[in-house]
C-alpha cells in the first residue's frame, strides 16, 4: 500500500455510480453497457478505440502525453501546453461512421503543407491548444472538442504536465554496440536502432488528471495497449496514482499484445517478451487476460507460461488486417473484445 492510497480513497468515494443501484458495479442493470477505459498513445490506442465504440457506448480514453515529435512537439516547445497529437488520434477514432464524424475526423487529421510555419501542423493540434488556451481546462477543452465532432466516448490526458520520456538503451551508439546510454524523448526512443533497457518519465512522480484515476477505478474493463510499447504503453504505469489506481480497480485487465514488433523500440521482441519488459517496470500489476492475434504467437506455451506471471489467460483470436499488414481490424478487434468481455466478465451480458 503507498502513500497515495487516500487520495485513490478519496476519489473511489466520490466517483459517479459506483455502488448505485442500476449504475455501480454491484448494482448494475442486466443489459447495461460495460464501462471500459482504454489506456495507450497513438495508433494503437486509435485502434483499440475503433473497435471498442462499436461494442459500448461508455468510453473513456486515457492518453500518453511524452509525445516531443512533430506538430505536438513545435506546439509544446513553443506554447508550453500537453503535446495534442496523441490526444487528436483518440479523438479521430472515436468519430462516429456517418457522415458527420468521417467529415470531423478527416478535418481534425488534416495537415497544412507549406512553406510557411503552418506547415506539419495537424488542424485538430491547433483546435485543441486554442481551447486550451480559451478555457484554461484541457479536461473540459478536450470534452467541448469531442461534443463538436460527436465523439463516441471521452479523451482524457494521463496527466496534467507534459512529460519526457527517458530510456536507457544498449547500442544507440553504432560505435558503441555494448553501451549504454541514457536516450531523451519519445520521438528519439521510438527510433533507436539499440534495444531499449528500461523507460522513466520526467518529473518522475507526475501528477494524474484525477478524471482518468476516477474512470479507472469505476471501469468494468481497462484496456491497456496495443501500441509503441516503451512509448504509448509502458509511461501510463509510470504515473504512480494512476498505477496505483490499475492495480486498486475493481475492474477486469485486458492487455493488447502488438502484431509485430516495432522497428527500433521493440525489434526482435516476442510476444512474451513484452510481457516480461512490462513485468519489469510494473512488478505488481495484474492482469485477467492477455490477448494477441493467433498468428503472431509461434510459441504459445512461452506466453501462456508469461501471461501467469500476471494472472491473465491467454486469448488467441484473429484480429490482424486481411491485407497482410500490422495494422488490426476493427471490426475483428471488436470481436475479440466483445467475446473476452463477455467470457472473463464477473457481469454480463450487457446485450
Amino acid at each position: 500500500m503507498t502513500a497515495r492510497t487516500p487520495r485513490l480513497s478519496r476519489l473511489r468515494r466520490l466517483t459517479p455510480g459506483r455502488g448505485e443501484d442500476g449504475a455501480g458495479r454491484s448494482g448494475r442493470r442486466r443489459g447495461a453497457t460495460p464501462k471500459v477505459v482504454a489506456l495507450g498513445g497513438g495508433q494503437g490506442l486509435s485502434a483499440s478505440l475503433a473497435a471498442l465504440r462499436r461494442i459500448t457506448g461508455d468510453l473513456t480514453a486515457v492518453v500518453t502525453v511524452a509525445d516531443d515529435g512533430g506538430s505536438s512537439g513545435r506546439l509544446r516547445e513553443e506554447l508550453g501546453v500537453l503535446p495534442p497529437g496523441d490526444l487528436r488520434k483518440a479523438l479521430a477514432a472515436l468519430c462516429g461512421d456517418d457522415d458527420w464524424g468521417q467529415t470531423w475526423a478527416r478535418v481534425i487529421q488534416h495537415r497544412f503543407q507549406s512553406e510557411g510555419d503552418l506547415h506539419g501542423h495537424a488542424v485538430g493540434n491547433l483546435l485543441i491548444v486554442a481551447l486550451w488556451e480559451q478555457l484554461g481546462d484541457p479536461v473540459q477543452a478536450l470534452d467541448l472538442v469531442g461534443k463538436l465532432l460527436g465523439a463516441q466516448g471521452r479523451v482524457l490526458p494521463m496527466s496534467a504536465v507534459p512529460l519526457e520520456l527517458q530510456a536507457l538503451v544498449r547500442g544507440h551508439d553504432p560505435a558503441r554496440p555494448e553501451g549504454v546510454d541514457t536516450v531523451r524523448g519519445q520521438a528519439t526512443v521510438a527510433l533507436t536502432p539499440g534495444e531499449v533497457l528500461s523507460v522513466q518519465v520526467v518529473p518522475s512522480d507526475p501528477p494524474a488528471v484525477p478524471e482518468a484515476v476516477a474512470a479507472v477505478l469505476d471501469a468494468d474493463w481497462v484496456v491497456l495497449g496495443p501500441g509503441s510499447w516503451f512509448s504509448s504503453v509502458i509511461p501510463h504505469l509510470l504515473v504512480p496514482e494512476l498505477l496505483d489506481a490499475l492495480m486498486e480497480t475493481k475492474a477486469r485487465r485486458v492487455l493488447s499484445l502488438n502484431l509485430a514488433p516495432q522497428p527500433g523500440e521493440t525489434e526482435g521482441f516476442s510476444p512474451q517478451r513484452h510481457l516480461e519488459v512490462l513485468a519489469r517496470h510494473a512488478p505488481k500489476l495484474a492482469l485477467d487476460v492477455v490477448l494477441a492475434d493467433e498468428a503472431a504467437v509461434p510459441d504459445r506455451e512461452s506466453l501462456a507460461d508469461a501471461a501467469k506471471r500476471f494472472g491473465a489467460a491467454v486469448e488467441l483470436a484473429p484480429v490482424a488486417r486481411q491485407d497482410g499488414s500490422p495494422k488490426h481490424d476493427p471490426e475483428l478487434l471488436a470481436a475479440a473484445y466483445d467475446r473476452i468481455f463477455r467470457m472473463h466478465g464477473r457481469i454480463g451480458p450487457w446485450r
